[in-house]
């Protein structure tokens, strides 16, 4: 895999909901206490099927040119070969079924 072909999972908790979103570049923010997502990717674009968790994201986040988050927000940032479907879930309370919507795994939901 080339350096410029990165693709980073990234689970992070906002607004009562946990995130799965997949992006190319993720950096330290110049704004302390911050992560900065760039390029983020969404789904297959000859997809027939349209998924609605997917649909949700690309609503939220369509236009965004970069998204910073705060460290304490992030849940984990894995480095995977290959993009999967974003997803937006309920936040699960802690101590039920995993913590706060991210599998133990590491495997998507």
């Amino acid at each position: 895999m080339s350096r410029d072909r990165k693709i980073f999972r990234i689970y992070f908790n906002s607004q009562g909901k946990s995130y799965e979103l997949y992006a190319r570049e993720v950096v330290q923010s110049e704004l302390y206490g911050f992560v900065e997502i760039r390029q983020l990717l969404f789904g297959e674009k000859s997809s027939i099927v349209v998924d609605p968790s997917e649909e949700s994201l690309k609503k939220e986040f369509g236009d965004v040119k970069s998204l910073l988050l705060p460290f304490q927000a992030i849940s984990r940032i894995e480095q995977v070969e290959k993009e999967g479907p974003g997803k937006i879930l309920p936040l699960v309370p802690t101590g039920q079924a995993g913590e706060a919507g991210v599998p133990p795994s590491g495997k998507p939901t």
